[in-house]
């Protein structure tokens, strides 16, 4: 087996192969993949199957874990949607002309190789492999060994079509091994690996921030919240609120905390409704609490601490909290406990709208809309590489776009400096 540095080499080597790459030969690569993976659905969810045996259903990494048919076919067409997506490489961003005649052209280039270290989710596997090569990278991919043999068959899966769709080096999309050395040799990877970005839990990126001497985005961690303000409509406010908290509880959108309007808290039963069917715990502090006592179950319900605010539950748990300050308290406590990921209000009145989106701190505020729709497919890029957190270079979902960074390109006709 090669040495990890090797391996970083070779792909490195590689990436120059897909720089302005024709996208005929690309779109076809990915065509070509996602046919494969629709015939190989009984082999994936064989392989799948090893890796969830290993893990305690309990788990809450367990639902992000786990592949079936349907979700296999959700993969696949998101291959073939990056596939129909317009190529970012080469557009020209700016341009102009200086007094002395020189040209200047900012175009959109590929960043090179991305690396990318993430938890027990192997739907990553696709959508990485197919964002980076359709924008020009090659992919170094670190997947925990909590997916290794479902990693380990869509790699298989990957090379096969690079080398059949396109006559593409294998190289250009690696799966390095699932222990520590790899992550620790990623995260220090200088001259291999221009962009590092960590998709997991909150312990994930920060081991990944505070030990990678590459440049890293800061992806995933999702303290979410939703503020059912004064004005809000009970009716939508319950749809809302029960799509953000159940849709998918392991995913980094959903809701971990309600926020609602000290004058509302007599619409907590109605509004929290539907979430005991789906045996929602709710930590709630005392006016939340005694507005639910006796029409929530009581088994489900529970006295808040300070530790349920700013904590990211990825289960079936949330935290109900009444702000008597309006929206303007709304906003200072989702600043404070957020994690820069996903807000929401429901509301009727536009001049809070407006004032919600204009100053919660988070890559995407929502009116009258649920946080589960911060997601690459559902903003019509394809698939994402991530949802950043951060605010340097990009924010939000994460798709081709952002996965090229810009060079300038100068023509003159002998100008000199003086």
């Amino acid at each position: 087996m090669k040495q990890i540095e090797d391996i970083l080499k070779d792909t490195r080597n590689a990436s120059a192969t897909l720089a302005f790459c024709e996208e005929k030969r690309i779109n076809q690569t990915l065509l070509l993949l996602a046919d494969r993976v629709t015939e190989a659905t009984g082999r994936i969810l064989e392989e799948n199957a090893k890796d969830l045996a290993r893990m305690d259903p309990a788990d809450p990494k367990y639902d992000r874990l786990k592949l079936t048919a349907d979700r296999i076919r959700s993969m696949a067409q998101g291959l073939r949607e990056v596939a129909a997506l317009p190529s970012p490489v080469g557009r020209i961003l700016e341009e102009r002309v200086r007094p002395n005649g020189m040209k200047l052209t900012k175009v959109s280039v590929p960043f090179g190789v991305i690396g990318i270290i993430y938890e027990a989710r192997p739907n990553v596997t696709l959508d990485v492999f197919a964002l980076c090569f359709k924008s020009g990278n090659a992919c170094v991919l670190k997947g925990g060994s909590d997916a290794e043999y479902s990693n380990r068959i869509l790699i298989g899966l990957i090379h096969a079509a690079l080398q059949d769709g396109g006559g593409f080096s294998p190289d250009v999309a690696v799966l390095l091994p699932p222990g520590h050395e790899s992550t620790d040799v990623l995260l220090h990877a200088r001259g291999y690996v221009d962009l590092l970005i960590p998709r997991g839990g909150k312990g994930l990126i920060e081991h990944v921030r505070n030990h990678a001497t590459i440049p890293v985005i800061e992806t995933g961690a999702g303290v979410c919240h939703t503020y059912f303000d004064k004005s809000g409509d009970v009716e939508k406010g319950a749809a809302i609120i029960l799509n953000a908290k159940t849709r998918r509880v392991s995913v980094c959108n959903a809701m971990d905390c309600l926020l609602i309007d000290s004058t509302r808290t007599s619409d907590l039963s109605r509004l929290c409704a539907g979430l005991e069917k789906h045996q929602v715990e709710i930590y709630a502090d005392t006016a939340c609490y005694d507005a639910l006592k006796g029409s929530y179950p009581e088994h489900l319900l529970r006295q808040a601490t300070p530790e349920n605010y700013g904590i990211e539950y990825l289960d079936y748990k949330m935290t109900a909290h009444a702000v008597s300050g309006g929206v303007e308290s709304a906003v200072a406590h989702i600043n404070e406990y957020g994690s820069g990921h996903s807000e929401c209000i429901v509301t009727e009145d536009e001049q809070c709208a407006r004032y919600f989106v204009e100053k919660a701190d988070a890559a995407c505020v929502y009116v009258n809309v649920p946080t589960s729709f911060t997601d690459g497919g559902e903003f019509g890029l394809g698939a994402e590489i991530g949802i950043s957190t951060q605010k340097l270079h990009a924010r939000g979902p994460m798709g081709l776009e952002e996965l090229n960074t810009y060079k300038w390109m100068i023509r003159g006709n002998g100008q000199i400096r003086k």
